[in-house]
C-alpha cells in the first residue's frame, strides 16, 4: 500500500534538499489509501504526519532508510494527528529544539513536537515568493500573522514598513524571532499582539498600505469563523488601502470555494477587482482542487469624486 510513498520518497532522496518542502501529499486524496498520511522534510528532520493510526512504522522506516542515499535524514519523527494534542513519537534520532527551515534564501524557525502546526505553512512557498518580489517602497499589513513569514518575505523585498497582527502572543514573539534569524530591522516592523476586531483603530492610525495581506484561520474557537467574520473584514479594506493597493486573501477551508471570497469582495469591497489566483505549492496537488487552499489577488482602486 505505501508503493507511492516509497516512490516519492525514492525521487526526493535521489538529490540533496536543504530546503524545506512537503515530500508526500496523501490529503490531496491521489493516492487511495494514503488520504492520511503526509511526509515533510525539514532538513535534517523527516516528520510523517498521520491523521489516522494505521500507520506500519517498520514498513515507513524500511523505506526511508533505503530511500535515504545521501545520508541526509538524521530525525525521523511521527505526529499522531488522530490523539488529542497530535503528540509527537520520535522514530529516529531526536527532536532539536528549534530548527531553522530554509526557503528562497530565508531562514524560518519551526518547533516539532511542541504544538501541533511547526510554525510554517509549507503550501504557503508561492505566496511568500510573490510577497517578496512585491513589496519594495511598500507598507504593508499582515492580518493573522501566525509566527509572521510573510512580514519576513516583505522585508526581504524591501517594504518601509510591516504591521503585523495576531492574538497570540506567543506567535508574535516567535515571529520577532524569524525576523532576527534573517538579521532584519526590526524596526520597520509594527506588533499588535490582539485580536484583529478589536484592534482597528490602532491599525488604521499606522496608516494605509499597499499591501494587505488577509490569512485568517478557517475557523478559530471565539474569534473568528470564515462563513460568519470574513466579510467584516474585507469590508474594512476602504478604510485601510491606498489606492492601487493589493489586498491577497486566504481561504483553507473544504467547505467554502473560491466565489465565496469573490461574492465576499463583491459586497464588502466592490472598489476590489478580482486580478488572479496564486498557486499552492505545487506539492500540494489536490483531486479537488475547490476544496483546497485558495489564493486570491485583488487590486483595490480608490473612488474618487467627480467635480
Amino acid at each position: 500500500m505505501i508503493d507511492p510513498i516509497e516512490a516519492a520518497l525514492g525521487f526526493f532522496f535521489q538529490a540533496k534538499h536543504v530546503e524545506c518542502c512537503r515530500v508526500f501529499h496523501g490529503r490531496g486524496q491521489l493516492f487511495q489509501g494514503l488520504e492520511h498520511v503526509c511526509l515533510d522534510w525539514y532538513a535534517p528532520v523527516l516528520l510523517i504526519t498521520a491523521y489516522k493510526s494505521n500507520i506500519d512504522i517498520d514498513a515507513f522506516l524500511t523505506v526511508i532508510d533505503k530511500a535515504d542515499l545521501h545520508s541526509q535524514i538524521t530525525s525521523i519523527l511521527l505526529q499522531k494527528r488522530y490523539e488529542e494534542g497530535a503528540p509527537v513519537e520520535i522514530l529516529k534520532g531526536t527532536v532539536p529544539d528549534k530548527i531553522l527551515a530554509l526557503e528562497d534564501g530565508l531562514v524560518f524557525e519551526v518547533r516539532l513536537g511542541k504544538q501541533q502546526n511547526s510554525g510554517l505553512f509549507l503550501d504557503m512557498r508561492p505566496l511568500r515568493s510573490w510577497v517578496k518580489a512585491n513589496c519594495d517602497g511598500r507598507n504593508v499589513l499582515n492580518l493573522f500573522a501566525y509566527t509572521c513569514s510573510f512580514s519576513v518575505a516583505a522585508l526581504a523585498g524591501g517594504a518601509n514598513s510591516v504591521t503585523n497582527v495576531d492574538m497570540s502572543k506567543t506567535s508574535m514573539r516567535w515571529g520577532l524571532e524569524n525576523h532576527a534569524h534573517n538579521r532584519q530591522d526590526v524596526s520597520l516592523v509594527n506588533q499588535i499582539p490582539y485580536n484583529v476586531f478589536t484592534s482597528w483603530g490602532r491599525i488604521k492610525q499606522l496608516g494605509r498600505y499597499d499591501l494587505v495581506i488577509i490569512d485568517p484561520p478557517t475557523r478559530q474557537r471565539r474569534s473568528f469563523d470564515a462563513e460568519k467574520n470574513y466579510g467584516s473584514v474585507i469590508k474594512r479594506m476602504t478604510q485601510l488601502c491606498n489606492d492601487r493597493a493589493d489586498i491577497i486573501a486566504t481561504l483553507n477551508s473544504p467547505f467554502l470555494d473560491q466565489q465565496f471570497l469573490l461574492d465576499k469582495f463583491s459586497k464588502n469591497a466592490p472598489a476590489a477587482e478580482f486580478v488572479e489566483s496564486i498557486p499552492a505549492a505545487e506539492e500540494f496537488e489536490d483531486k479537488y482542487p475547490g476544496k483546497a487552499l485558495k489564493i486570491l489577488r485583488f487590486k483595490y482602486r480608490e473612488r474618487r469624486r467627480l467635480t
